[in-house]
């Protein structure tokens, strides 16, 4: 195998520049571990209250010494999986998979990963992530260059987890004094006092600050619609998952009648779905998640569906670790399309040690200038 050693160094460590097309690399050895993270403090959602939260971790070595680095969220409410099972995936289909390939060939592997992981998108995810980080190594560029470098930065929105009036309006002006431009509000347990608390939030911070709401499928059609109704004067940006992912048809009446845009979260688990939106016309916006698609593979076919459809596009995240987020942000800024990131998954998660991937500003996500998704070792 041929190769040059640019001058180039990251964190101390010397990164190894290949030529591309003498590369003969292959996989040698992949292993995972799990850890627990505790938030700095338990949030609530309509459905669930999340104190901790456990990642997957996935370290993919080659014979030519460079590494690529994956993190899955599993969700059992959302992904239908659990880092059990993640860690099975592993053993039993990503290792046979990948063990022995050249890692240039990721998109091979990829298709047959997905095949077999069609149930498991951040076992998935996971893969994908690890494989691209390693190209980016390989390449000796940060990964969305790599993917075509449409921006450098986005800006977030920080969210707010279902609390009393008081404290909910406390946080909001708290994430403004931070310099954050956009807040995500949780609600759908209590329609009138969802309404009473967003309102407030509108007084409190002004009319410079987005606003956006996740009812996380609470409401019923006609409660999502009354919503949007009475919260008219808060100059809401857009409502998301209003209504239970299990009956589309709700989603797509309040997406027809509703003033302000409405955004599919849950119902948006594949390309299937995206392709049943699109069609039907039953949200103005989706809400991509690497961890519910399966991977930036996945994510850019429903990109592109949504993109032909006239679908405006956030990208989102579970409680992930900044290496996962890392991987959604390079996604997001290589997409000239997507308009919305929600990536504030790591903000909470107490000793993360991933954390140095991506950099946040006044409220704007950087990666940071490392190759692939920017973390050397781990």
């Amino acid at each position: 195998m041929k190769f040059i050693i640019a001058n180039y160094r990251f964190r101390g460590t010397a990164v190894l520049f290949f030529r591309l097309e003498q590369v003969k690399l292959k996989i040698t050895h992949i292993a995972t571990w799990s850890r627990t993270f505790r938030l700095t403090e338990p949030y609530t959602i309509a459905y669930e209250t999340i104190a901790s939260i456990e990642n997957i971790f996935i370290r993919i070595d080659t014979d030519g010494g460079l590494t690529g680095l994956g993190c899955a969220a599993p969700d059992l409410a959302v992904t239908g999986e659990t880092p059990v099972t993640v860690r099975a995936a592993c053993r039993e289909i990503i290792d046979p998979v990948l063990h022995g390939e050249n890692p240039l060939r990721w998109g091979r592997a990829l298709e047959q990963l997905h095949k077999r992981l069609n149930r498991q998108p951040a076992a998935l995810a996971m893969a994908d992530m690890a494989l691209r980080d390693l190209l980016g190594k390989i390449a000796g560029l940060p990964l969305y260059q790599l993917m075509g470098g449409y921006r450098s930065r986005i800006k977030t929105s920080v969210t707010i987890g279902i609390l009393p009036e008081k404290e909910t309006v406390e946080r909001a002006l708290e994430y403004k004094a931070q310099g954050f431009k956009a807040l995500k509000i949780k609600g759908g347990q209590d329609l009138e006092a969802d309404i009473a608390c967003l309102l407030k939030v509108r007084e409190a911070v002004g009319p410079q600050m987005e606003l956006r709401y996740d009812a996380n499928q609470g409401y019923t059609c006609e409660q999502a619609l009354d919503f949007v109704r009475r919260t008219k004067a808060s100059g809401l940006e857009l409502l998301e998952q209003p209504t239970t992912r299990d009956d589309m048809e709700q989603l797509g009446i309040v997406t027809r009648r509703a003033s302000i845009p409405v955004m599919a979260d849950e119902s948006l688990m594949n390309l299937k779905d995206a392709l049943r939106l699109a069609k039907k016309g039953l949200a103005d916006m989706v809400n991509i998640k690497l961890m519910k698609v399966g991977g930036i593979g996945q994510a850019s076919r429903i990109n592109a569906v949504a993109k032909a459809a006239g679908l405006a596009v956030m990208v989102g995240c579970m409680d992930e670790a900044a290496l996962a987020i890392s991987a959604a942000l390079h996604f997001t800024l290589s997409q000239a399309n997507v308009q919305y990131a929600d990536l504030d998954g790591h903000f909470d998660l107490l000793h993360d040690p991933t954390s140095d991937c991506v950099v946040l500003r006044n409220g704007y996500l950087y990666p940071n200038k490392g190759p692939g998704l920017g973390l050397s070792s781990l």
